[in-house]
C-alpha cells in the first residue's frame, strides 16, 4: 500500500493506491494552510479506503520545485510518517507529477512542466515525450523561457506557471494545456510504477526537497 502526499503547490492532495492504481484520494487548497489541512486529509484518504495508517508500505511525496512552506510541510510529514511506520519514501518532483497528467490525459508529445516561483520566476523542466525523462528542474524568468520554448513547436505547457503566464507564452506561439496543479494521483501512480519496477525507496532521513531557490524571508532578510 502507497501513501501520496502531495503539496508543493497551492494544493493539498492525498492519495492512496495499491499494485492495482489508485484507490482514494483527496485535494483542497492549502492557502499557506499546509500545515493545518495535511494530517486530516491524511485521515480522510484512510478512513475513505477503509486501510489502516499500519498497512502503508511505503509513502511517496512532492519534493518540488515549488511553494517553500509547502514542501517543508510535505516532506516533514512524509519523513515523519515513514520514520514511524519503518517504511521507505519515493520522491517525485512536481514537474514529473505535472508531465503525467499531460500524457495520462492523451497527449503524446513534448510537455513543457512550469511552476510559478513567485517574484516573477519560474520552476521548469522538458519532456520529449512519455517515455523521455527530461533533464533536471531549473529556474527562469518567464520570457527567458518563452524564448527558449519558442524554438521547439509542438510543446505543450501545464502547470500554474504556465498558467501565470499564459499571455506570454501564447504570444511566442507556445501551447497553454488544462493541467494547472499537481495531482496526488499522479504523484501515486508515477512512485507505483517505480516500485513495480524494483526502484527502491530512500531512507526517510535521506529525502531533501528541491528549493532551487531560497526562502522568501531568507531573501527579504539579505535584501532589507
Amino acid at each position: 500500500m502507497l501513501l501520496g502526499i502531495e503539496t508543493a503547490a497551492g494544493l493539498v492532495g492525498v492519495a492512496l493506491a495499491d499494485a492495482e492504481g489508485p484507490l482514494a484520494g483527496t485535494w483542497l487548497r492549502g492557502d499557506r494552510r499546509h500545515a493545518e489541512t495535511l494530517a486530516p486529509a491524511i485521515d480522510h484518504v484512510l478512513a475513505q479506503a477503509g486501510v489502516p495508517l499500519a498497512a502503508v508500505e511505503a509513502i511517496a511525496v512532492d519534493v518540488g520545485p515549488g511553494l517553500f512552506t509547502g514542501l517543508r510541510v510535505g516532506v516533514a510529514t512524509a519523513q515523519g510518517l515513514a520514520e514511524g511506520l519503518g517504511v521507505g519514501v519515493v520522491e517525485v518532483t512536481s514537474l514529473e507529477v505535472l508531465a503525467r497528467e499531460a500524457y495520462d490525459s492523451g497527449w503524446q508529445g513534448p510537455v513543457a512542466a512550469v511552476v510559478d516561483a513567485r517574484r516573477g520566476e519560474v520552476f521548469a523542466a522538458r519532456y520529449g515525450g512519455p517515455r523521455t525523462p527530461a533533464g533536471p528542474p531549473s529556474r527562469h524568468g518567464p520570457a527567458e523561457l518563452a524564448e527558449k520554448l519558442a524554438g521547439t513547436p509542438g510543446t505543450l505547457l501545464v502547470g500554474t506557471g504556465a498558467h501565470r503566464y499564459a499571455e506570454l507564452f501564447a504570444g511566442a506561439g507556445l501551447r497553454v494545456g488544462a493541467v494547472r496543479e499537481p495531482s496526488p494521483r499522479a504523484l501515486v501512480s508515477i512512485a507505483a510504477r517505480r516500485l513495480a519496477a524494483g526502484e527502491a525507496p530512500v531512507p526517510p532521513a535521506a529525502v531533501r526537497p528541491v528549493y532551487l531557490r531560497e526562502a522568501d524571508a531568507r531573501i527579504n532578510w539579505v535584501q532589507r
